[in-house]
């Protein structure tokens, strides 16, 4: 390896390093509680060497949401690739987002405190292009598998509606519940015992009311699950079950 090289390594694996503990004392401090000075101390760097990893602490924190959505993408793409119908593939999605909150909760809670306007504000242009980046090829992931469901007739789409809409839709239901999932209220007192069941349950109603086939009543949609466990995200479990 050249020295160039090496170096890059390091810097890249120093960084890395920075962003997993501000990742960290994000969740113990809150978006208020957490800054340079902070960060500094926790990793033993000198705060002008963050500097020249990070413009703020605006950039930093938008380090930790790129890094998030990297991890998201990441697998939502091998979710995206599950050897089944179009449905099966999008449960499949659904089950790499249920692994980002099991195996990595620390990445589900952290982007709950990162929904903050002075981020993509005040961190730099380059931060800002490759989040949003991120994020459009996480979300061109999950469209282009209802696309394929469109172009293979599983799924009509009616007058009017897009597959952005039913994308739009299952994101906001897995987003509400893992809000509350991890807000800590008493969902027990609604008659919610298992919010990421519920979340799958009403999920898997949207699309049956677009008639995406095959329908859930006619389908193991459970038993899918339990495949992409075991064929798509071995390790992540597997890792969990160790620790």
């Amino acid at each position: 390896m050249s020295t160039t090289a090496r170096r890059e390594r390091e810097v890249r694996q120093r960084e890395q390093l920075i962003v997993t503990a501000a990742r960290r004392l994000l969740l113990e401090h809150g978006f208020a509680g957490i800054n340079m000075d902070v960060v500094a101390e926790a990793v033993d760097y000198s705060k002008g060497l963050l500097y020249k990893h990070f413009a703020s602490k605006e950039d930093l924190l938008a380090a930790v949401s790129l890094d998030n959505h990297e991890k998201r993408t990441e697998l939502f793409d091998r979710a995206a690739m599950f050897a089944g119908s179009t449905r099966e593939r999008m449960t499949a999605i659904g089950v790499a987002d249920e692994t980002l909150a099991l195996v990595y909760p620390e990445f589900q809670r952290t982007e709950q405190l990162l929904h903050v306007p002075s981020i993509l504000e005040k961190c730099t242009p380059e931060r800002r292009t490759r989040l949003m980046g991120v994020t459009s090829v996480c979300m061109n992931c999950v469209q282009g598998v209802a696309r394929d469901a469109v172009a293979t007739g599983d799924l009509v789409l009616p007058e009017g509606q897009t597959t952005a809409g039913i994308v739009f839709g299952l994101w906001t239901i897995a987003l509400g519940a893992h809000t509350l999932h991890q807000s800590g209220k008493p969902l027990e007192m609604l008659g919610i015992s298992n919010a990421l069941a519920a979340m799958r349950d009403n999920q898997q109603k949207l699309l049956d009311g677009y008639d995406w086939k095959p329908l859930s009543s006619e389908h193991d949609y459970g038993a899918v699950r339990e495949r992409v466990r075991q064929e798509v995200f071995a390790h992540e479990y597997g890792t969990r079950a160790r620790s």
